[in-house]
This record gives structure tokens, sequence and C-alpha cells, in this order.
């Protein structure tokens, strides 16, 4: 499709369907925001996002409105009418503009044929204001599979996550240690009129008040900060990094954590960071070469040892695994969308394949941390529980921390909407031999 053609509301409805067909916003969102006027992309940004958002709330009143579903060739149109509804309930938008623009949206994505009804469904919505919702998927705009697995494994939590995965996260920064200390940084921050205060429970993370254009961050170019959620920080304190170690960051892309590791402990022997994904791997060099760092990176799936492996046991491996991402759902809503139930038991294979494999290369003394951005305990602190059934001599070590719930097996962080993301981590050592 021809976005550069197309009003903002059309491209956006087009980059819906895409999404409901598979693709994430992070795969078809990209082009089409480089189609747009430079004026339009924030717009058509944050449309999409919030659209995903909410979608289960939306698509609940759309589909109680209509009268029978859209045939699946004019779907796009069903997706218009989600980014109107969007726009009505959740923006300062004014109401005409909604209505006539997303007509002649309608029109330019050749269903003239359709436009009566477009025009008819958004005018009773904008009449009859929101429905009250009539079950827990439409009240907290998630799939009904996630809330009830949420109900059971978090009973007195649940609706606190829901409640999270809906709010905008905050922009978080990761100081570079090599280049200043936090509260060097904090200053010029204040100096550059931007508000910002430490996190509570990284050591090296800064909050902002307000998300803000990298652009706009003293030294960033110079490698001087990085963006990375506060939990998502955490993994280096854990890692126990000493002088000399031989370091590897499993499942690294797209390499922030990598970046921690080596701001963290300057005198490390070697960091090898792998990912399966060839595609995903520049972007790793991106932030390395930009914080004047340097790794060996491999494209190979972790898992196959006989593959990539050089015999040389490591120190220290950080295996942040593939998973639901359901801990970060308020920065990638469309997971919402992408996600489904029966991913979670052949996730939860790979994730516990991808433990012993690291296992088999970890150095007598040496220490794996293992991480999730998911909050659902098949992916968190039951594969541990199940890889310490399997390997009898590997030790658990207690994370004494102020953050998090103690799972017994890990502690598991729940999305905060004034801090950090939903993470889990443990800590294994393998006895000297």
């Amino acid at each position: 499709m021809f976005y550069d053609s197309l009003p903002f509301r059309a491209v956006a409805a087009d980059v819906l369907l895409a999404v409901e067909n598979g693709q994430s916003l992070s795969q078809c969102l990209p082009y089409a925001l480089s189609q747009l006027p430079p004026e339009q992309r924030p717009q058509l940004q944050a449309i999409c996002y919030g659209t995903c958002r909410w979608f289960h709330r939306l698509d609940g009143e759309l589909n109680q409105r209509l009268k029978k579903p859209i045939r699946k060739p004019d779907r796009v149109i069903h997706h218009l009418m989600l980014v109107a509804l969007f726009q009505l309930r959740f923006s300062e938008q004014a109401t005409y503009a909604v209505l006539n623009e997303t007509v002649e949206a309608c029109r330019a994505l050749d269903r003239p044929h359709l436009t009566g009804l477009v025009n008819g469904v958004l005018r009773a919505a904008e009449r009859e204001g929101a429905p009250q919702p009539s079950d827990d998927s439409s009240r907290y705009s998630h799939p009904v599979w996630m809330v009830e697995k949420l109900r059971h494994n978090w009973p007195d939590h649940w609706q606190a996550i829901l409640d999270a995965n809906n709010t905008q996260a905050p922009m978080t920064l990761r100081v570079n240690a090599l280049r200043f200390s936090r509260d060097e940084y904090l200053k010029l921050l204040t100096d550059a009129g931007i508000g910002a205060k430490a996190t509570r429970f990284a050591p090296f993370g800064i909050q902002l008040e307000r998300p803000v254009p990298v652009d706009y961050l003293p030294w960033f170019d110079d490698g001087a900060v990085s963006v990375q959620d506060e939990a998502a920080q955490l993994c280096t304190t854990l890692m126990d990094l000493q002088p000399g170690q031989r370091v590897l960051d499993a499942c690294a892309a797209p390499g922030g954590k990598t970046c921690a590791i080596l701001e963290s402990c300057a005198e490390l022997s070697e960091v090898i960071a792998i990912d399966e994904s060839q595609d995903r791997l520049p972007r790793v060099q991106e932030n390395l070469d930009r914080l004047d760092l340097s790794a060996s990176l491999l494209q190979a799936d972790a898992a196959d040892t006989e593959q990539w492996w050089d015999g040389q046991a490591f120190d220290r491996i950080l295996l942040d695994v593939p998973c639901s991402a359901t801990g970060v759902i308020r920065r990638h809503p469309d997971i919402k969308l992408l996600r489904r139930e029966s991913d979670i038991v052949p996730l939860a294979g790979i994730q516990l394949g991808l433990l012993n494999a690291m296992w088999s290369i970890l150095k007598p003394g040496g220490r794996l941390v293992y991480a999730t951005c998911s909050v659902f305990p098949q992916e968190n602190h039951r594969i541990i529980q199940r890889f310490l059934k399997q390997q009898e001599h590997a030790q658990l070590i207690p994370i004494e921390a102020s953050w998090g719930l103690d799972m017994d097996a890990g502690r598991n962080l729940l999305p905060d909407p004034n801090s950090h993301d939903g993470f889990f981590y443990a800590v294994l050592e393998k006895p000297d031999a």
C-alpha cells in the first residue's frame, strides 16, 4: 500500500490490520512512519499504540454497534473505526474532525460503499457515549485468556498488573558509569531543563519526568547514557562481575544488557554476545559503538553450543530468555493482540532447554543469571524449580533485595505504573569441581 497517498488514519488502520495478521508494531510501523510527513508521525505512532492498548475495549464496543461483522476483504475498515473510537474515547481530538476525516479515510481506502456505515456507527458512538464494559476483558482491555491466567497466578495482584499494563511507561536512563556518576548526570539534566530523579533500585538509573527525544539528552551521542528500564538494569547487580572474567550474554539483542555489563566492569577478560537473529545484531553493534565499548558478536542459536562454542567455559552467563513479554505490555501493547495462551508451553520448553545448554558451558564456581520480562510463573520460578530437579548439584543463590516478590526460586517484579517493568530474576551457581 502507498502510505504517502493516504490520510494518516487510513495508514493507522492498515498498520493495525498487519498487527492482527501477526506482525508486531516494531515490524510494520517504522515503514509507515517513514512514508508520512514528519509532522504527522507522532500522531500516527500515538494512535497505533493507543488503539492497541485499548483494543479489547474498543473492539467490544464496535462489535456491539455492528449488526454483523464486516467481511474479511473489508477488514481494514473495522480497524479504521477502532482508530476513530480510540480518538473519541481517549484523545482531545475534535469530534467533528474525527468523524469527517474518518469517512474521508474510508474513501481513500477505496471502500466508498462503506462510508454510510462508518458515519452512522461513529455518530451513534459519539451521541451515546462509551458503554459500560460488560466483562473484565473489556474493562481492563486484555484478552480473556490473559485476564484469567493473571487472576489465577496472581490472585492478590492481577488487577494492579492489568491497570499498570494500560499506563504509559516512564522513560528511564542508565548512566554510563565509565563516563559519569549518576549525580553528575542528574545535574546535567537539570542544567538542560529536563526533570528527572534517581531510580529506587537500579544504582545507575534515572527516571525522567516526561519522555524526551534522545537528541535532547546531554552527551547522548557520546555515550553518556542509554535508554533502559530500571528492571532490566538490575541484571548487573546480580552477576558479581570481577576483573578477568569471561562473560556471555546469551540472547543479547538489542544489546542493552551487553553494554551494561561492560560499563559495570571495565577489566573483564572477554564479553561475547549471541543472538539468533542476524537482523538484530547490527543494533547491538550500534549501541556498542555509541558507548565506545567492545564485545564479540555471534549470530547463533545459543542452545546449539556445538555450532558456536569454542570450548572455553564462562565465568558468568546472563541468560535473558525468549518469553511471552507479558511484563512489558505497557511498552509493547501489541503483545495483547499477538500473544496466545498456546505460546506459553512451547516457550517454557525453549527456556528450560536454553538453561540446560548454558549450564553445560558455565565454569565450575561460575554464576548464571536467568531473566525474563514475563509475569507468568510457568516461565519464571517454575522453570528454575524444574531445572533444579534435573541438575541436583546446581545451587540457587537467594536474591537479597528490596525489589520484587520472593518466589522461593528467584524474585518477580510486577509492572509498576510509576517505575519499572515486570521482570523475573534467578541466580544459579555451579559448585567448584
